[in-house]
């Protein structure tokens, strides 16, 4: 009967250990996925950003990237989430970041805690 109880303990100790923290305030989206705030930095003034095609604002500005619960990408049917960065100065080419969703048996990404895009004037003017 003892050892029962010990075993007992013992199971829920380990179930309890597994289980993820979760954010209880944590913003949920669409397909049990949760909000992630994630900062968009140039180090260009008036640098356009542009995410899944979708012109967004002006370098910096957050973009709310919903995810799966253990801060990966979640696939909404696109194998990839893409990120642009046009500069103002025509003189540099634009600048692009792929993360992948997880399709196709190809593991997804960690959503970035930030995005920065860096342009080098040394290397970047065409």
């Amino acid at each position: 009967m003892r050892l029962t109880r010990v075993s007992v303990i013992l199971a829920s100790l380990l179930l309890t250990g597994c289980a993820t923290t979760q954010n209880p305030s944590a913003e949920t989206g669409p397909q049990g996925t949760i909000a992630y705030n994630v900062p968009i930095e140039s180090n260009l003034p008036g640098t356009k950003i542009e995410v899944n095609y979708t012109v967004i604002g002006i370098a910096p500005v957050t973009v709310k990237i919903f995810g799966d619960r253990d801060g990966t990408f979640h696939n909404f049917g696109s194998d990839e989430y893409i990120v642009r960065a046009y500069p103002a100065d025509t003189n540099y080419y634009p600048e692009t970041k792929i993360f992948k969703t997880g399709a196709f048996g190809i593991k997804d990404d960690r959503i970035p805690e930030k995005i920065a895009f860096t342009f080098d004037p040394n290397t970047d003017k065409h």
